[in-house]
């Protein structure tokens, strides 16, 4: 059976309460069965959707962090979710649900978060793997928005994780973005062709054959081979967000 397939059929129920299972049970409603409804202890089927559901709740809580959530931003998180996962049609159906009810709620995204902690305490490398899942959806739109931030960094205490692990996914996710801009000196307000343009222009300054060419010393090239990489691997970055953003 697939990772949520099982409760897409109406095979699975969650006798997990809290809010994740009340999440689930207001999206699939009387499909539930009797027999997965009667269980006393969750499966690891339950703990796998859990996850799941408690991904996308806490994704739209973070999307209306700023207040509001716009129909652009369900456009990506539903592009986002179809590009990212492997999902078959109902299970995608699922989760864009699972999103949008919890946008909606008036459960908080501590209550979601520390339900899951308490299901999954056990298994620190799935927390990681979840916190690390908010962190490239937040960034999606190549932006890190401030109160998105603010419930970010709750999650070490709630997990229980080391505070470093939030600045080493910020480092990740967020500073490689803001690094590639400046090494490019481009702003994120400029146009895919706009940067490509001064790319083009940086790279042929950089690079060792032109350089070789005018008889430059030998430290000079190493300094500018080091350089034309790191602009090609900045360029790459943008390109790959700015691709993400013309998905969305």
């Amino acid at each position: 059976m697939s990772l949520i397939g099982g409760i897409v059929g109406g095979m699975i129920g969650f006798t997990l309460l809290g809010p994740i299972g009340a999440l689930v049970g207001s999206v699939m409603g009387s499909r539930m069965t009797r027999q997965a409804k009667s269980r006393r202890n969750p499966n690891n089927l339950d703990h796998q959707v859990a996850f799941f559901t408690a991904l996308f709740a806490c994704l739209a809580k973070i999307a209306k962090a700023d207040g509001r959530v716009s129909e652009e931003e369900v456009s990506k998180i539903e592009s986002f979710i179809s590009n990212k996962f492997n999902f078959t049609e109902d299970e995608r159906n699922f989760a864009i649900n699972i999103f949008q009810k919890a946008k909606s709620d008036n459960v908080s995204f501590d209550a979601y978060a520390k339900q899951l902690y308490q299901l999954l305490g056990s298994s620190p490398n799935s927390l990681l793997v979840f916190y690390e899942l908010l962190f490239e959806l937040a960034m999606a739109d190549g932006e890190m928005h401030e109160n998105e931030e603010r419930l970010l960094r709750k999650i070490p205490n709630i997990f229980g994780f080391d505070k470093n692990v939030y600045k080493d996914l910020y480092n990740k996710y967020v500073g490689k973005i803001s690094d590639a801009y400046e090494i490019l000196g481009v702003t994120k307000g400029m146009t895919f062709e706009e940067i490509k343009k001064v790319y083009r222009v940086k790279r042929k300054e950089f690079h060792p054959d032109a350089l070789i060419s005018k008889g430059l010393p030998e430290e000079l090239i190493e300094k500018a081979k080091e350089k034309f990489i790191e602009i090609q691997a900045a360029f790459e970055i943008i390109e790959k967000e700015k691709k993400w953003l013309v998905l969305f």
